[in-house]
């Protein structure tokens, strides 16, 4: 029984710290990859990333504005949004009783509980509504914000964790070589590259005033 109790705490200590292990490691060398003017830049983005506000749409443009590979710059969010999930797939119980991550996800939870309107478009969709939400970049649409919201919507954690997968990589490239196209339109005309950003600016504006307008009427 000893024993069993002594690999069962192996095998936790291993999904525990394996996932970190991996995450740094790959972050870590893909930064070596890359010049050293880039390398200062590219290792404090990916940090960033894990603070909000800052998001993959927010992040990738500004990797790609400094100069690194798009498919570098959005592969390596997208692999940090996996990490996580990875992360939570073998830690999901534990990671609750972590102080700040353990209240955000409590928070993502109760949230998920009290207003079905919010997320109730993903339920019915179930893999395709992750990836969607992952992929579209929302402000909190990441990793951890998409395995809570499977869990609470009865997915399997490994279908949830492939349906982030898919949304992250997917997501985090469209941004990136949507930046880049952006960024070279910018380079051989100014005015029409300022055009296009004024544009997403009014869209994201209109957005968001929708939301606003929408929340009011609901309260």
């Amino acid at each position: 029984m000893e024993e069993k109790q002594r690999f069962n705490l192996l095998i936790r200590i291993v999904k525990f710290f394996t996932p970190i292990f991996i995450g740094l490691s790959v972050v870590y060398f893909t930064g070596l990859l890359l010049q050293e003017s880039l390398r200062i830049k590219f290792w404090p983005l990916i940090t960033a990333y894990f603070f909000p506000p800052l998001g993959k749409e927010s992040v990738i443009p500004t990797g790609v504005a400094f100069g690194i590979d798009p498919l570098i710059m959005a592969l390596s969010i997208a692999f940090v949004d996996i990490i996580i999930a990875l992360f939570l797939l073998w830690n999901y119980d534990l990671a609750k009783k972590i102080p700040i991550v353990g209240k955000f996800m409590e928070k993502i939870e109760n949230i998920g509980k009290s207003s079905s309107d919010k997320y109730s478009w993903i339920k019915p969709l179930r893999f395709i509504g992750i990836v969607m939400f992952v992929m579209v970049p929302f402000q909190g649409s990441g990793g951890l914000v998409g395995s809570i919201m499977g869990r609470l919507f009865g997915m399997k954690p490994l279908n949830t964790f492939f349906a982030i997968s898919v949304g992250a990589i997917t997501g985090c490239v469209l941004i990136a070589y949507f930046s880049d196209a952006i960024l070279n339109v910018f380079i051989q005309n100014f005015l029409i590259g300022l055009l296009i950003v004024m544009i997403l600016l009014v869209i994201g504006i209109m957005v968001l005033i929708y939301k606003r307008n929408k929340n009011a009427q609901k309260k």
